[in-house]
């Protein structure tokens, strides 16, 4: 990958409404400035509005953390992002994902060891992925296990952390230094 587009901005750079928002961000449970809100800082008021979204998803989501970063793990592995990934799928194994499960997904392979959760989670979200829908079937097992909000949220987890993805790939965020590329080469598109 060639060199990050939307490198960090130093104090001097900055107008003042983003030390508004970068004082914003830092002040809650993420504390730092990373990732995809570098980018971000360069139009200020989305990044104040969607870190809000990020934090509710993130920290106060109605299907928990495992859950959670396991939808995570397959918007970054769709859109191939390395920062996303290596983040998420350090917080998803802490969570009890497996391993195995992990390994599966950066593969682009479906995971044979799935718990129900997962196996909902994974099929609504590569069903809405593969065919911008979901069929019957799988909304009613998504609503029977998680209810409204939470197949609300789930499809959030993956339309936010999609944008984070696309603003990262465009800018060219790059890995934290030292880490290389996580994601395993998919196969080409025929």
């Amino acid at each position: 990958m060639s060199q990050d587009r939307l490198p960090p901005l130093s104090d001097g750079e900055m107008t003042p409404e983003q030390i508004a928002s970068l004082a914003e961000l830092t002040s809650g449970p993420r504390g730092k400035v990373g990732g995809p809100f570098v980018p971000l800082l360069r139009s200020p008021e989305l990044m104040s509005r969607l870190q809000k979204v990020g934090e509710y998803l993130r920290y106060h989501n109605s299907i928990g953390l495992r859950n959670s970063e396991f939808a995570v793990l397959i918007a970054a592995r769709h859109w191939s992002q390395p920062f996303e990934w290596h983040i998420h799928s350090a917080i998803a194994k802490k969570e009890g994902v497996s391993e195995e499960t992990i390994q599966s997904i950066n593969e682009g392979r479906r995971p044979t060891q799935m718990n129900e959760d997962e196996s909902i989670i994974y099929d609504l979200l590569g069903e809405l992925k593969s065919h911008h829908s979901v069929s019957d079937p799988t909304w009613k097992r998504g609503i029977k296990r998680f209810g409204e909000q939470g197949v609300v949220d789930m499809i959030a987890h993956f339309g936010y952390y999609s944008l984070l993805a696309m603003l990262m790939n465009a800018s060219r965020t790059p890995l934290p230094n030292g880490v290389s590329n996580p994601l395993a080469s998919l196969p080409a598109w025929d």
